[in-house]
């Protein structure tokens, strides 16, 4: 049994979470708390396998609540937002900073027309968070990174040229893709592509957030938007993301691949397709195994390719999988991947040496 501790300020939406999640056979909600400070004491006492947070709550508000949890008795966090609007959204992210792993929206009701799907969500993904093993996060872990990125001493290829990098992250990814774009300099000479699996709803939030966390400039990428250097465009709820010729965004709406859309597969094989070794592939922490294949065949290609080191991973589904496939040239950490990302910028032969 995977046990749950549900906190929610609203009555009627904790009824409402424990109805769902109880449905499931696999699942015991052990206890409920109102607010964070009550948190803390079920969690001491009831050990759960799994949190499901609100935001904002009395006394003590989901954000602080997860960073305490965290640098006390670590448990996988799911933030359970009903707002897919304003501060509440970008809130949710504030969490995930301070240890949080992933972010859902709430149910609104067994009778809402979408009832079944959030709720088939929301039960799904405790299930994958219950089966990670968080550590516990020191005191401070949450503020902003601002030392200097790692130095490479190890010799880059010389490239031709690097029109674009494309990134593919699942879960654990958005706080990774701050480090590195934090890592980046706002004159970035190339444009960055990305997906990022998230909860429907969430992904203008997220764009919002990780721009502002890491000062690279982020937005939601439109159908026929001429893509530019120092920006990134993330696929956008229900599309994937591709790349045409003419350094223009392609958004499909495809059926899903690996039961996903966006897929990070999708937008290897486009970027492939459309700029081949003038590419760079990143793939990410994440479960499963969505775009190793495609990263493979990118590093065939002639282009690199740079998987995230396990150590650093929530989950090392997908870079495990690109691994296996041998689809990597290079496994680093985040803040290694941003400086190895610049380097192979400086690198190229259309570059002054």
């Amino acid at each position: 049994m995977i046990k749950v501790l549900i906190v929610e300020d609203s009555p009627v939406a904790r009824e409402l979470l424990t109805h769902i999640l109880t449905s499931d056979p696999a699942i015991l909600v052990v206890g409920t708390a109102s607010n964070g400070v009550e948190a803390l004491d079920a969690v001491r006492q009831q050990r759960p396998d799994v949190i499901t947070m609100d935001i904002y709550m009395p006394l003590m508000d989901g954000f602080e609540a997860s960073r305490r949890i965290m640098e006390t008795f670590p448990t996988p966090v799911v933030i359970v937002s009903g707002h897919l609007e304003g501060k509440e959204v970008g809130s949710a992210f504030h969490a995930i900073e301070a240890g949080a792993l992933a972010v859902v929206r709430r149910p609104l009701g067994l009778k809402h027309p979408e009832s079944e799907a959030a709720s088939k969500e929301l039960i799904q993904t405790v299930k994958l968070m219950s089966e990670i093993k968080v550590v516990r996060r020191t005191p401070g872990a949450t503020k902003a990174r601002t030392a200097a990125p790692p130095a490479i001493f190890m010799p880059l290829p010389k490239i031709t040229e690097i029109q674009a990098v494309a990134i593919g992250a699942s879960t654990g990814g958005p706080l990774v893709l701050q480090r590195i774009l934090s890592g980046l300099p706002r004159d970035f000479p190339v444009p960055v592509l990305i997906v990022q699996h998230i909860a429907q709803g969430f992904v203008e939030g997220f764009a919002q957030w990780v721009s502002g966390a890491s000062r690279f400039p982020v937005s939601i990428a439109s159908q026929g938007e001429r893509i530019v250097a120092g920006h990134g465009y993330v696929a956008p709820d229900g599309f994937h993301l591709g790349l045409a010729s003419g350094s223009k965004i392609a958004l499909s709406g495809l059926a899903p691949e690996n039961g996903l859309r966006p897929s990070i597969s999708h937008l290897f094989r486009s970027v492939a397709q459309v700029l081949g070794p003038a590419a760079v592939g990143v793939l990410l922490t994440g479960m499963g195994k969505d775009g190793a294949e495609e990263l493979k065949t990118l590093k065939d290609m002639g282009a690199i390719t740079i998987v995230q080191d396990e150590a650093s991973s929530v989950v090392y589904g997908m870079p495990g999988e690109a691994i296996r496939l041998d689809a990597a040239t290079y496994v680093f950490s985040p803040e290694t991947i941003a400086a190895t990302l610049v380097a192979l910028v400086k690198n190229t032969k259309r570059q002054p040496s």
